[in-house]
């Protein structure tokens, strides 16, 4: 998308917000009403003045267009120094950063707050697999990379991709192009791929393969955060295999590279204390997310080392020049 389209996009989609809508801070929403990013600006937006971190109640405006794009170049143009602003991200924000899907926006243009959950990443099998651990998995690829073959739920180059590469090429592999993906509509297709046998595992997210394990159709070789995941505690990361990969579809919020020090600690505070609250707690059952805090500073690094590995990747599999 050109940078005069998406002014025009930016422009039609703030005319028409009265002052009178206006509060003390704002939280735009990158998306239509009822998505992941829609989700965080209402849920933390809404806990934050529940528990007091906020004296008045966050606005949410919705600002979708060019998969995030829109929002992220008018806070870089129009709001860079609005310290009443925060807004929601997610992995497919720094995986687009990363993929120079911004109409050339860098992730270094805004501010990383920090992220309090997430919906992490997996690796599974088909139950009857041959494959006992991600170890075996990764050898099998290693003595064989073009007889390898994993299903997603993103198209190539998208994060669903991106994570498997990310273990092998950590794992010593460097020829990732030999590596084989298909992206299909979805997790449960990509389950269904491997089940069937026309794939040997499956790139997704834990809340697509639930059901599944439930079932018993597949076994999940690796979790991808640092730590196990609450009520799934058999299944062992890939971080305790040796393996230096946390992947997860965290949800969070960045601001504006223009604001102070003290006001983006004061969002990290504000963040930290509804991570910490007992209503965020119950926000991450009911939707099905798993405890991911990183906040200030710790987060920032996490996300400056994500979007150099997915950039790197990126270009070593053809999606970006």
């Amino acid at each position: 998308m050109t940078e005069f389209r998406l002014k025009a996009l930016i422009a039609g989609a703030i005319i028409g917000l009265s002052s009178s809508a206006a509060m003390s801070a704002e939280c735009i929403a990158p998306a239509n009403p009822g998505g992941g990013w829609d989700f965080t600006c209402r849920q933390i937006g809404k806990i934050m003045h529940d528990i007091g971190a906020v004296d008045s109640p966050i606005q949410v405006t919705n600002m979708a267009g060019a998969g995030g794009g829109l929002a992220f170049t008018h806070v870089v143009t129009e709001r860079n120094t609005d310290a009443d602003l925060i807004v929601a991200a997610s992995s497919a924000t720094t995986t687009r950063l990363a993929q120079n899907a911004y109409a050339g926006m860098t992730a270094d243009q805004v501010r990383f707050v920090g992220a309090i959950g997430a919906d992490p990443g997996v690796i599974v099998v088909a139950a009857n697999s041959k494959y006992q651990s991600l170890n075996d998995l990764i050898e099998d690829v290693r003595a064989n990379p073009g007889q390898v073959a994993f299903a997603g739920g993103s198209a190539v180059g998208g994060f669903d991709h991106i994570k498997p590469l990310m273990i092998l090429q950590r794992s010593g592999i460097s020829d990732v192009r030999a590596i084989k993906y298909i992206g299909v509509d979805g997790g449960a297709d990509a389950i269904t791929q491997t089940v069937g046998g026309f794939t040997q595992a499956m790139t997704g997210d834990m809340s697509e393969i639930v059901g599944f394990l439930k079932s018993g159709d597949v076994r999940a070789l690796a979790v991808l955060t640092d730590e196990r995941v609450p009520g799934f505690e058999s299944i062992p990361t890939a971080v305790e295999q040796g393996v230096d990969v946390v992947a997860v579809n965290w949800r969070g919020l960045y601001v504006p590279k223009g604001v102070s020090d003290d006001v983006f600690n004061q969002w990290a505070e504000r963040l930290q204390a509804v991570a910490d609250s007992a209503e965020w707690k119950e926000a991450m059952a009911a939707n099905g997310l798993a405890p991911f805090t990183k906040v200030g500073s710790n987060f920032q690094n996490y996300i400056d080392g994500v979007v150099s590995d997915i950039r790197k990747l990126s270009k070593e599999i053809g999606v970006i020049q």
